[in-house]
């Protein structure tokens, strides 16, 4: 619409400003024409004066072409929960939740949007949220679903991971470097693919940085768990499992993070039922690539207790790098309690002395203590119901209150580092514990 007809609307309104439809015309028309501290106004009056869903809507659209995606997301999430399931709305929305790095959250409202309108396609969503494979188009209709499940394309790489610099060169070594450098490997005749063993106490960011790995070398991301894979029927697990890999090699580079692989992969001598035993034997043959190619998929598995693995597991080909997650040191410790504070009262918090006294601590024992001294906090606002910032000593009190979760792992990992150790394996956890070999 023309400045001309802009200016007609307001003089409309000067004579009828009580004309809800007229100013949303007014609001419409100039959002259109890129006005946008304009349109925001005129959304604003319509959200204060009447509560107009439209009007928040058209607020939100603001807001989204501000790139204030947080006040954009807010208003859709409310206008959602209200009943608004507008489809431009829900598009909006899922857009918005992708520029706040919530991709499960996109995930979730784009999968609602598919099902409610089957045969829709949003390409801006598409390209980030639901990888194309290179099925033949009769499959892949039936595919649609099971890559929303599980492809992700992470928005995180190194840059965002603190610390683990042992962790992150051996992956560099083994995977990004490979994809990075493909014809220098292929000279030497090695394929680029293979896995990566990552081992540690839990709540140490091993998920993580199978994440930041795959944002690294701009590769697809699937993570996997047991929930994923076993299932009560005979021969139902080997499927899902055998569908999970072609999945990753239908979409290389693919980092393929499978969690408590211990759970699959445990020691066939140590099973008295033969299911268990063919999930195994499915597995190792996912991991050479028998019937297909694994040239590109990498994987990445976690475990707690790399002890009660399989040692086939190990061999080249396979796992046959195994690396130690610790617990998360000092300058990582002291960054993650500001990250986790940022949004949070506080006021003289002494981060260096908070992380200096936190040894041992996961990244989950850090969200205990912010909650306890949090509950400390309280009590004492409870008084006179004046919220109180949370301070230094705070936190210490909540550290005598609360001894790291990583204790009880590196009490079973020390036995097994000393006297089950003969090719040197967990040399790491020696080395962390200070432990002469």
């Amino acid at each position: 619409m023309n400045e001309e007809n802009i200016n007609n609307l307001r003089e409309a309104l000067k004579l009828s400003p009580n004309n809800i439809p007229l100013r949303m015309l007014l609001a419409d028309s100039l959002f259109q024409a890129n006005r946008l501290d304009e349109a925001e106004t005129e959304y604003t009056l319509l959200v204060k004066n009447t509560n107009e869903i439209k009007a928040k809507v058209g607020l939100a659209k603001v807001y989204y072409a501000k790139e204030n995606y947080s006040a954009c997301n807010v208003i859709l999430e409310e206008a959602i929960d209200s009943g608004h399931h507008d489809l431009d709305a829900l598009i909006m929305y899922a857009k918005g939740m992708l520029k706040e790095d919530n991709v499960e959250r996109a995930l979730e409202i784009y999968q609602n949007i598919l099902t409610e309108n089957p045969g829709f396609i949003d390409e801006d969503l598409d390209s980030q949220l639901r990888v194309r494979s290179s099925a033949s188009e009769d499959d892949s209709e039936n595919l649609d679903d099971f890559d929303l499940r599980f492809l992700q394309k992470p928005t995180i790489n190194f840059g965002n991971v603190g610390g683990m610099e042992a962790v992150k060169k051996e992956i560099d070594l083994k995977i990004i470097r490979p994809i990075l450098h493909p014809e220098l490997y292929q000279a030497y005749g090695k394929k680029i693919g293979g896995g990566i063993l990552l081992y540690g106490p839990p709540g140490c960011g091993k998920t993580y940085i199978a994440k930041a790995t795959a944002g690294q070398i701009n590769a697809k991301f699937i993570n996997v768990g047991l929930n994923d894979i076993l299932d009560m029927w005979i021969g139902s697990s080997e499927k899902n499992l055998h569908e999970i890999f072609e999945l990753a090699r239908r979409n290389t580079p693919c980092v393929l993070f499978i969690d408590e692989i211990d759970a699959l992969g445990a020691s066939r001598s140590d099973m008295k039922q033969s299911a268990g035993r063919q999930v195994i034997n499915q597995f190792l043959q996912e991991l050479d690539g028998i019937n297909s190619n694994n040239e590109g998929v990498l994987v990445l598995g976690a475990t707690n207790t790399p002890w009660n693995l399989d040692p086939a597991f190990r061999r080249p080909g396979r796992f046959d790098r195994i690396v130690f997650v610790p617990p998360p040191d000092p300058d990582t410790r002291e960054a993650i309690l500001k990250l986790k504070l940022q949004d949070k009262p506080v006021e003289s918090v002494d981060y260096g002395k908070i992380a200096k006294n936190s040894k041992h601590f996961s990244g989950a024992d850090i969200d205990a203590i912010i909650d306890i001294a949090i509950e400390l906090k309280l009590e004492e606002s409870f008084k006179d119901g004046i919220p109180k910032p949370l301070n230094t000593k705070d936190f210490i009190k909540a550290l005598k209150k609360h001894k790291p979760s990583t204790q009880e792992w590196f009490a079973t990992a020390k036995n097994f580092a000393m006297f089950s150790n003969e090719s040197g394996l967990y040399d790491d956890i020696l080395d962390y514990l200070n432990i002469k070999k």
